[in-house]
């Protein structure tokens, strides 16, 4: 009888060797599974919710909705830090201030120019 030294190449190829032939017949497995129609006797029909269930579904995808808003709000509060929250808001308020000014001085160009449309309007 041959024998064969504990080398460890040998030991994980004797090891890996079932494993792969386990995942080669599990992917066959799924390839035809895949490949092959559902079966319609199988399978109850579908039937549309009736009212209550609806507004049950709606009342629970309400919930759902509300609970991933609170998870967020969460989620911002203790994984953001606190001063990139201040700079951020620090930022947009200053862009905002920005945006503001440009709005005035736009309203007043357009104050000044009905103004003196207003007076060569009166002058003719």
């Amino acid at each position: 009888m041959p024998s064969f030294p504990p080398d460890p190449q040998w030991i994980s190829a004797a090891v890996e060797t079932p494993l792969m032939a386990v995942l080669a017949w599990m992917l066959h497995s799924l390839r035809r599974s895949i490949t092959q129609a559902p079966d319609p006797g199988l399978s109850p029909p579908v039937q549309p919710p009736s009212r209550p269930d609806l507004t049950q579904h709606q009342a629970s995808l309400e919930r759902t909705r509300d609970d991933l808003a609170a998870f967020k709000l969460e989620v911002a509060r203790t994984y953001v830090p606190l001063s990139l929250i201040r700079d951020v808001d620090g930022r947009l308020t200053a862009h905002l201030i920005r945006i503001e000014q440009k709005l005035d001085e736009a309203t007043r160009a357009a104050h000044s120019t009905a103004a003196q449309m207003r007076v060569l309007a009166e002058d003719r």
